[in-house]
C-alpha cells in the first residue's frame, strides 16, 4: 500500500483592506476586488521569491528544457531565493 500525504487548501474570505498572514514574516492584503479581479499585496522578506504560479510554472518548464531532462517539475530542486 502506498502512503500519500493528504494536503487541504484552507479557504479564507477577505474584504478589501483585511490580511492574513503566514508564519511570523509573510503579509497578504486585498487591496482591492472588483470585476472578477483581486489585486493582493505581498509584504515578505526580500529572501523569499514571490511569484504569480503561472510565471513560477514557466520558470520550471524552462529549467527542464535548459537541462535537457524529462523529469517531473516536481522533482526539481526549489528556485534559489531571488535578489
Amino acid at each position: 500500500m502506498i502512503n500519500k500525504a493528504v494536503r487541504l487548501m484552507l479557504v479564507l474570505t477577505r474584504k478589501n483592506g483585511e490580511s492574513l498572514v503566514i508564519g511570523e514574516n509573510i503579509t497578504i492584503k486585498v487591496i482591492s476586488a472588483e470585476n472578477g479581479s483581486v489585486r493582493l499585496g505581498v509584504d515578505a522578506p526580500r529572501e523569499i521569491p514571490v511569484y504569480r504560479q503561472e510565471i513560477y510554472q514557466a520558470i520550471r518548464e524552462e529549467n527542464l528544457r535548459a537541462v535537457g531532462s524529462r523529469k517531473n517539475p516536481q522533482q526539481l530542486p526549489k528556485l534559489p531565493p531571488s535578489k
